[in-house]
């Protein structure tokens, strides 16, 4: 049967597959509209399938927060190839899911994927329609939530690294921002020494001591200078006890503390792929 110019365009505006992908779809389903949509998902998951132990390390990292800056999202859409991930389309889809993730509150991957999308399928339907699209393997690679008085997001240009931080008061939201940025620059692992895990500080307690060795020093010099150099990861990276890059006489908590005597950061998240 003779498909119309406008079925074509329709299906497309709906599931953002391409036009001859498009109009095959309507051709094997003899016109019927929604089996071409099932048709065009079904493809997608069989690209999936085919793909499925491909490693999807490329992507958009986003970072959004709601209207009263009370809750923060970060989420990572994967894909296969950075020539997928710095396509519009591509960017714009990952903005939607990240916006439906934050409006919907969702708590995990799994509910993200559960949720309905533009109230026609679900978003788990919708990435197997990307999929089919694009041709890569693309998925939920990473996703946080925080929630605080104040939580400020930032998206480094690029789309590569993202923070979201959360404050025990309100603050301007340059301010904010600004923690954020630092977060985003500077790459700390933790919030506070208390946020250090006991592997973590182990670990950078054995780099020490090896290094230590390794110039000569008297072995019941060893631990003492490991030690020393335990209070110099600190101050590298962990973010409240950070240098302040915009003022290195102060860190992080004392530029807080100088707009409000009891501000700090509570939490943050960062994701980077670089």
């Amino acid at each position: 049967m003779a498909i119309t110019a406008q079925e074509v365009n329709k299906l497309r505006q709906q599931t953002g597959a391409g036009m001859m992908d498009c109009k095959k779809a309507l051709e094997e389903n003899e016109g019927d509209f929604e089996k071409a949509v099932d048709y065009l998902r079904k493809k997608g998951a069989k690209v999936a399938a085919n793909r499925g132990d491909r490693e999807t390390k490329e992507g958009v990292v986003l970072a959004k927060t709601t209207a009263d800056h009370k809750r923060g999202i970060l989420i990572w859409i994967t894909c296969e190839t950075d020539f997928v991930a710095i396509n519009a389309d591509f960017i714009a889809f990952a903005d939607s899911i990240a916006t439906i993730a934050l409006d919907k509150n969702a708590k995990t991957k799994e509910e993200i994927l559960a949720l309905s999308y533009n109230n026609d399928i679900t978003v788990g339907d919708k990435f197997m329609e990307q999929v089919g699209k694009i041709g890569e393997k693309i998925e939920i690679g990473y996703y946080e939530v925080i929630t605080g008085e104040k939580v400020a997001a930032y998206i480094h240009p690029g789309n590569r690294v993202s923070v979201i931080v959360g404050f025990n008061k309100e603050l301007a939201d340059e301010a904010a921002r600004n923690v954020a940025m630092q977060a985003a620059a500077m790459a700390p692992v933790a919030l506070d020494k208390e946020g250090v895990t006991a592997e973590m500080l182990e670990r950078e307690l054995e780099i020490a001591r090896e290094v230590i060795r390794a110039e000569g020093k008297p072995e019941d010099m060893v631990e003492k200078i490991a030690q020393g150099k335990i209070a110099k990861f600190y101050k590298e990276s962990t973010l409240l006890n950070q240098e302040y890059i915009k003022d290195n006489k102060m860190n992080v908590l004392q530029y807080l503390q100088s707009i409000d005597k009891g501000l700090t950061a509570t939490a943050f998240k960062r994701y980077s792929l670089s």
